[in-house]
């Protein structure tokens, strides 16, 4: 009988006995994403500790939007990209810091640790560690195009209309690195951002001849490298990898100036009633063992250090391949987004966009 059962079963006994049914289970309330809490995880969890775990599954939106209704309650741990932690306790104050001594750190990926610390500070408050992380970089037909290694090879001689990428932020932040800018760094600075920006303009407008196309879906992306048409495509990794399995010679490629990283962490809402159960499913699902069955199910690697021991053959090899060492720790983590940058990106997207080739 699982520790689940044995609990009902105890205050069901009690309530027909008459007696005080003070002996609750205690919940987690966990708001998170699809796939990053499997039932055979939580399942293994509620057995080790005795805690039940109810899910809600939702977005970022959803979630600031959720926890802003209630002042931080309803919930006892959540899960929101690193770029939206510091933004919604400023305006909204719904998270309470993050006690890193009740975290076993080990577990983690250090640099993934250390960066989410960073992009989750707010008044030398750390409000979010790390959990699932994904990224964009390079998906490349290698049999056909063996020398693209950063972003801005995709505008490489003898590449007209063989490559692809969206007209997105992601692209624009690419290319600046690979230009050996720091557009991350320029975010403080309006002037310095904009000035970088004409120049990643002024390079996609002289890359269009080797556009095929702007992608807009991940089907659509897909497709074309599957077809042919398109033989080296910035993209994201879990693409790549699907690929892979397809077609051997495709596969994603992490940039030489760094892959472009997002990392949904974990948050504690401000007024949780299960701090301790918090705690203890952070700890529990960043165990190598225990991430890598959270990696099959979502898709994405966690933060997890040493999780890729676990997972199957196949991904194991892609992801060794795409990512070594060296280039986990060259991965550029998004931070949080000043107000007037994404508008600014915008009006420099749609240029580049209505720009003849």
């Amino acid at each position: 009988m699982t520790n689940r059962r044995i609990k009902r079963y105890t205050l069901l006994l009690a309530a027909s006995l008459g007696l005080s049914t003070n002996v609750q289970a205690e919940t987690l309330r966990l708001l998170t994403w699809g796939g990053y809490a499997p039932q055979d995880v939580i399942e293994q969890f509620e057995e080790e500790t005795g805690i039940e775990v109810e899910v809600t599954k939702s977005n970022n939106e959803d979630m600031i939007s959720k926890l802003r209704a209630t002042r931080g309650a309803g919930f006892d741990l959540a899960q929101p990209s690193q770029d939206r932690v510091t933004s919604a306790q400023a305006d909204f104050d719904i998270y309470k810091p993050i006690d890193l001594s009740r975290l076993d750190q080990s577990l983690f990926i250090p640099s993934m640790l250390e960066a989410t610390r960073k992009n989750t500070t707010l008044d030398g408050k750390v409000y979010g560690v790390p959990h699932v992380w994904g990224t964009s970089g390079l998906i490349v037909n290698r049999k056909s195009v063996s020398d693209i290694r950063d972003y801005t090879d995709l505008c490489g001689e003898g590449l007209d209309g063989q490559v692809s990428y969206r007209l997105k932020r992601p692209t624009l932040i690419g290319f600046a690195f690979a230009m050996g800018e720091d557009p991350f760094a320029a975010y403080a600075n309006t002037g310095q951002y904009e000035a970088l920006l004409s120049r990643v303009e002024e390079r996609l407008i002289a890359c269009k001849a080797k556009v095929k196309t702007y992608w807009s879906g991940g089907d659509e992306l897909l497709n074309l490298m599957r077809s042919g048409e398109v033989k080296a495509a910035m993209a994201w990794d879990a693409g790549g990898w699907k690929l892979n399995n397809e077609n051997a010679d495709i596969t994603f490629v992490a940039p030489a100036s760094g892959a472009l990283g997002w990392i949904d962490t974990f948050v504690l809402p401000r007024k949780t009633k299960a701090e301790e159960a918090a705690y203890r499913w952070i700890n529990f699902v960043m165990r190598p063992d225990i991430a890598a069955r959270i990696t099959e199910s979502a898709g994405n690697f966690t933060a997890s250090k040493g999780s890729d021991e676990f997972v199957n053959d196949k991904l194991k090899a892609q992801f060794r391949e795409s990512f070594p060492p060296a280039d986990i720790d060259n991965i550029k983590w998004y931070p949080p987004v000043p107000p007037g940058l994404e508008e600014m990106e915008g009006k420099v997207l749609d240029r580049i966009k209505a720009a003849k080739s």
